[in-house]
């Protein structure tokens, strides 16, 4: 029997006995922690849908839609956010099977979603060529091949194809799935090492960033050059997001929710916001210091520069606390159409680099003014989204017809055992 002073006078045998089974239960606890299973994070849908939408409008001549994407407004563009939620996504669902099933399972599963992306980007090189040789051909514009660089591979075909098997080899605009490729190829190393300390690992990682500043390392493309994204530095906003999904995030809830985090976040956009400013506007350079100048510039993106990093961690917090995971309209129909992009993003990753090139061409031989660029750029964005839709209704469809399959046998067999 217990009665009010029990608190004051000291803990119950009962309730010690569960005190110390909850410290056993934490101490054997994995180090890192997952959301509930099951549950979707459709923020993270919705802004990969988002940063499909503006790389495709990236990819595209300059035009009126192009002023709505987040790179003439700050350091960071639509990379980052892609990167990022891939990271994230990727811990989440492979993390959850290496802790369930063990390094080897989830890493066999981890290579089989690796040759996927590779394959995906062998189709989509393929179909790629073979889209600009056609065009360049049939105009008679051999500007088209050499503007998306793919002259090495018009003179050279056959170690240019084993080049590009490599990865070392790409055109024009096709240099994300490569760098997703190399990521994911590690992601088995990463979640371990963030199973065995998440800290340690975040720390791993944000030193390889600084050597490779510092002893400048970085990838070799072909036929000249290097990685238009080095791995070595984009790995940083990778295993962050990874560092987040498991459970880093919720350890950062209470600084993510403090008035001055808020402020110093809003305050450096407002700056990186007036740096850009002068970048469109000239005559506005010389609000500009010199000193300030010589120390920012350049502001690389090929070795994810520190402020360009800065820039996406302050929307992202910002983004984390405005923009709840209940918030409802995440379910609203006007905001399906990113959430399906979404997704399904490799998919629509790919078409939108066959689009871009696409609206590259039309707006090379028609012409015309913001109306037609506006126009351009939809209609992407509409085959984009009616892909997607298409996409989700088949496997929705598939998953119906096999569960429904699924339903009929056991009935059957069920109806056997009876008789």
């Amino acid at each position: 029997m217990s009665s009010i002073a029990d608190p004051v006078a000291g803990t119950p045998r009962s309730d010690a006995k569960a005190s110390d089974a909850k410290a056993a239960a934490a101490s054997s606890a994995p180090a890192i922690a997952f959301p509930v299973a099951g549950e979707r994070e459709l923020r993270l849908d919705l802004f990969r849908g988002m940063a499909l939408w503006l790389i495709f409008i990236d990819h595209l001549p300059t035009n009126i839609l192009t002023w709505f994407t987040i790179r003439n407004y700050g350091f960071s563009d639509a990379t980052e956010i892609f990167i990022f939620i891939s990271g994230y996504t990727a811990a989440f669902v492979y993390g959850r099977a290496m802790l369930e099933a063990g390094f080897v399972v989830a890493t066999a599963r981890i290579m089989r979603r690796v040759w996927q992306i590779y394959v995906a980007h062998v189709f989509l090189f393929t179909i790629f060529l073979a889209e600009i040789s056609y065009v360049a051909t049939r105009f008679e514009n051999p500007l088209y091949s050499e503007e998306m660089g793919i002259m090495d591979f018009l003179k050279q075909p056959d170690v240019t194809i084993v080049q590009a098997l490599l990865l070392r080899f790409r055109p024009v605009n096709m240099d994300v799935l490569p760098l997703y490729i190399v990521l994911m190829l590690f992601l088995p190393i990463i979640l371990w090492l963030m199973k065995w300390r998440a800290d340690v690992a975040l720390g791993l990682s944000v030193l390889l960033y600084a050597l490779t500043w510092h002893f400048d390392w970085y990838l070799t493309a072909y036929p000249s050059g290097f990685w238009i994204f080095n791995p070595f530095c984009w790995q940083l906003l990778f295993v962050f997001g990874a560092w987040c999904a498991l459970g880093g995030a919720q350890r950062m809830s209470r600084i993510l929710s403090s008035p001055v985090t808020m402020w110093i976040c809003i305050t450096y956009l407002v700056a990186a916001f007036f740096v850009t400013l002068t970048w469109h506007i000239p005559q506005l350079s010389f609000l500009m210091p010199k000193r300030i100048e010589q120390w920012m510039y350049p502001i690389t993106k090929t070795d994810l520069d520190v402020l360009r990093f800065a820039h996406f961690l302050a929307l992202a917090a910002l983004t984390v606390r405005f923009l709840p995971k209940d918030w409802s309209g995440l379910k609203s129909r006007w905001l399906r159409p990113l959430i399906l992009c979404g997704q399904h993003s490799l998919e629509i990753f790919c078409l939108g680099v066959f689009l871009a090139f696409a609206g590259h061409f039309v707006l090379a031989e028609v012409g015309g003014g913001a109306l037609t660029h506006a126009l351009v750029s939809l209609a992407g964005i509409l085959i984009m989204w009616g892909m997607a839709w298409v996409i989700s209704w088949y496997k929705h469809s598939a998953d119906k017809g096999a569960s429904k399959t699924k339903s009929t046998a056991i009935n059957a067999d069920m109806a056997g055992g009876s008789a």
